[in-house]
């Protein structure tokens, strides 16, 4: 076959494969299965599929959610080209920086209604676009630290940790009461370390200890049974059976507990289910409602509702505030340091820097599933925290 041409075969394994044949001997990659591709990929994907179309009006519902700052920044550049050839753009988003940053007017929902049409983006103060979301100031997003939790015991350890292709020699603590924050880019790893930390994948080298128990790797029952709980990246797909009922929803870890001899109790189902979302204030607090039909923030909540009902010693968070506005972010900072003070290890990962430095008492930085550092979020800024990652994508 001449130099540089290209062809496809099937590997060792009866898969399909995409191969190159250079200079000397063909490299092979197999083809990637959309399953497996990161969320952020998909986004992508999505857009295209959209933009191919030779569309006259646009509509973007918030694209940014799993992009992180580079590829935002491309996603502007797209969006800037598509309105100078006279196409519509309809940009739906939480985030109000870039909805000021890339909107030429903005309008406000509240509860289905709208609260403002066609303000001049120029022009909208954040603290009145949350006030015109919210039906009240938010003054202070996160909720004020609570007492030093190094003194208190380490309730999860990572020693070592790796999964081949992804991340490696990854180790932390976390103390009880304490909120430890990944960040990085997107592909730097945050997400494979929390689903292999609760089984979801098998780890290739190192170990997971809670409470000084090792913990078994690839396997999701030894985490839950230790008091693990994953609140997923995609909690649509991941994490929730919306066509489900929320009772469902929140005690689909703790199926055991409300049953006698083989035989769901479906009343104290609804009733443990119904107790923790007046807790939480998820609203409208119907456990028969289906979980599709609640807001983003009550999705998350009810996600909480299932650990809480649970007994979870150590929490693990990915994107928890993905898709949710303003005040019900407010809402489940609140949640998430209201449970690091009742003893709750938690380890929190999201693509918003500032609100992993915001809630989090320590922060990791990774690059590339490689660990850069450790520091207080106190001593970091976004600025900080950037200058890191991109110092070590540089190495």
């Amino acid at each position: 076959m001449p130099a540089g041409e290209c062809c496809a075969s099937r590997t060792p394994g009866g898969g399909r494969a995409n191969c190159w044949r250079g200079w000397a001997t063909p490299i092979c990659r197999p083809e990637p299965k959309w399953e497996d591709s990161p969320a952020a990929s998909k986004q992508i994907v999505s857009l295209a599929r959209a933009l191919s179309r030779n569309a006259r009006l646009i509509i973007m519902d918030e694209p940014s959610a799993i992009l992180d700052s580079a590829e935002v920044a491309n996603l502007f550049r797209v969006i800037r080209e598509l309105t100078a050839q006279n196409i519509a753009v309809v940009y739906i988003s939480h985030r109000l920086e870039e909805i000021r940053q890339i909107g030429s007017r903005i309008s406000v929902l509240k509860d289905g209604y709208s609260t403002a049409s066609s303000l001049p983006a120029a022009d909208a103060r954040r603290a009145d676009l949350v006030r015109l979301m919210t039906g009240r100031d938010v003054a202070n997003v996160f909720p004020q630290r609570g007492a030093d939790p190094s003194a208190a015991p380490v309730l999860l350890q990572v020693q070592g940790l790796g999964l081949a292709g992804s991340f490696a020699d990854v180790s932390f603590t976390v103390h009880a009461g304490e909120i430890l924050g990944l960040a990085g880019l997107v592909g730097s790893g945050r997400s494979e370390i929390l689903e292999t930390m609760y089984g979801a994948r098998k780890a290739t080298a190192g170990t997971v200890s809670v409470d000084g128990r090792e913990l078994r790797p690839g396997s999701v029952r030894a985490a839950v049974t230790a008091g693990v709980g994953l609140s997923p990246e995609e909690r649509k797909s991941q994490g929730l059976l919306l066509e489900e009922p929320v009772y469902l929803n929140a005690t689909l870890s703790t199926f055991a507990r409300f049953a006698r001899r083989g035989l769901l109790n479906v009343r104290r189902e609804k009733d443990a289910a119904r107790e923790q979302m007046t807790a939480l204030q998820v609203d409208p607090q119907d456990p028969d409602r289906p979980a599709h039909t609640l807001s983003g923030g009550n999705q998350q909540k009810v996600l909480l509702a299932r650990w809480l009902i649970h007994g979870t010693r150590v929490l693990l968070l990915d994107e928890p505030t993905r898709g949710v506005d303003v005040g019900a972010k407010t809402e489940i900072y609140a949640l998430i340091r209201g449970l690091a003070a009742r003893g709750v290890a938690i380890v929190v990962v999201s693509s918003e820097i500032e609100e992993v430095i915001g809630l989090a008492d320590r922060v990791l930085v990774l690059d590339a599933g490689r660990t850069l550092a450790v520091s207080d979020a106190a001593g970091l800024d976004e600025h900080a925290v950037l200058d890191l990652v991109l110092k070590g994508s540089a190495q």
